[in-house]
């Protein structure tokens, strides 16, 4: 998706073709990536979120369907980098509390898993796989650069939905019912997020 969306209609289109696309393939869990997404933004809508971050949960593994590089990447020893990949191409379109989280949402299971006993072996086994390549637990010195992020406590709220949004035939609202909220929360040209 190389051009440029010039309205909140076109982002949302593109937003919505990319699930049509990929949504419905594995990515090592026993979900697909759109049940993925909705159960993360589910949980969080149930909690009473923030909106914003009600659409960086829905949103936080657009990289996934973004790229080429197909289903269960982790286990051919391949880290995506979803996270900055779909974290580049929200930027353009969505403010900096959505894309930020979205950015962050591995760095914060690294995060976790440095500061929560018990955290890593809570993993999914898909998780834990793709933990090793994305660098592992962290160091003190990266645990300590990480909660001065402004955006730290967003992403391990994210990180937290991800973990739970892995639910097999879980009912919930589909992707239809966010279109508004997506279309209320992104921004465009002058007012470009990053």
């Amino acid at each position: 998706m190389s051009q440029r969306l010039e309205t909140p209609e076109q982002v949302v289109a593109a937003i919505y073709d990319c699930f049509a696309r990929r949504g419905h393939q594995s990515y090592g869990e026993d979900v697909t990536e759109q049940e993925h997404a909705l159960q993360c933004a589910y949980f969080a809508a149930q909690v009473g979120e923030p909106e914003s971050l009600i659409v960086a949960c829905l949103l936080h593994d657009i990289g996934h369907l973004l790229h080429d590089l197909g289903e269960d990447i982790a286990e051919k020893g391949i880290d995506a980098q979803h996270e900055e990949y779909g974290a580049r191409w929200l930027a353009a379109y969505f403010p900096p509390e959505i894309v930020e989280p979205v950015r962050l949402h591995v760095t914060a299971k690294r995060y976790l898993c440095a500061r929560e006993p018990g955290y890593t072996e809570a993993l999914s086994e898909a998780s834990q796989r793709s933990l090793a390549l994305q660098g592992g637990p962290m160091t003190e010195s990266e645990a300590q650069a990480f909660e001065a992020s402004p955006h730290a406590e967003w992403a391990v709220r994210l990180r937290r939905y991800d973990d739970q949004g892995k639910v097999t035939d879980l009912v919930i609202p589909p992707l239809e019912s966010y279109r508004a909220l997506l279309l209320d929360r992104a921004r465009l040209g002058d007012q470009k997020g990053g």
